[in-house]
């Protein structure tokens, strides 16, 4: 099917292009969604009509995108967590608690815009892009640690996945054999030789 873009879609085209999608796309997306138009000649004039309208309103949430973009770009957001000892969540974070995250601190930014391929499964430190509009995007850093403190250790470098890092550097130490017997004691069974 060929429809007119309303707006620029990203792998797809700009504005007032005409482009050739599948139909299930154009049906379930693109059209109940006001992003296209199918391309026929009276939707050719109906969009010819409307063009500087389309492209002031593009220009004025553009312009919107770009101020919420500035204070965004670049943040980093803590978010909390119980996982087991190799770093590994029990349970996940999605877009639905990102988007939760950033509209606690006070940013408008609904789940669709946030472009996760994959939920965050362990700790550490992740890179996350939000489409503002199609045109702005911006980088935020999440930190999902078990603990505040944890947070601060894992943002200045420290790799908080391995016992080590959660028991001290000593862990090995502590496990040896001669940590637990005493290779000088006498055996109290009283060894008999034959």
């Amino acid at each position: 099917m060929e429809v007119i873009l309303l707006e620029r879609i990203s792998r797809l085209g700009q504005m007032g292009e005409t482009v050739k999608v599948k139909d299930g796309f154009a049906r379930n997306f693109l059209l109940p969604q006001g992003k296209a138009l199918r391309a026929n000649e009276a939707n050719k004039k109906k969009f010819e009509g409307q063009r500087a309208q389309l492209e002031a309103r593009n220009l004025e949430r553009k312009s919107e995108a770009s101020k919420i973009a500035e204070t965004l770009d670049g943040k980093s957001f803590i978010v909390v967590r119980s996982a087991g000892e190799t770093g590994q969540l029990y349970g996940s974070v999605s877009t639905r608690d990102i988007a939760e995250l950033l509209t606690a601190e006070g940013f408008t930014v609904s789940r669709n815009q946030i472009e996760l391929n994959q939920p965050i499964k362990t700790i550490g430190l992740s890179n996350v892009a939000i489409a503002l509009h199609p045109e702005v995007e911006v980088t935020v850093t999440l930190n999902v640690a078990r603990s505040a403190d944890e947070a601060e250790r894992q943002a200045k470098g420290e790799t908080l996945t391995t016992a080590e890092a959660i028991y001290g550097e000593d862990i090995n130490d502590n496990a040896r054999p001669e940590n637990f017997f005493d290779p000088n004691a006498e055996f109290e069974g009283g060894e008999e030789n034959a």
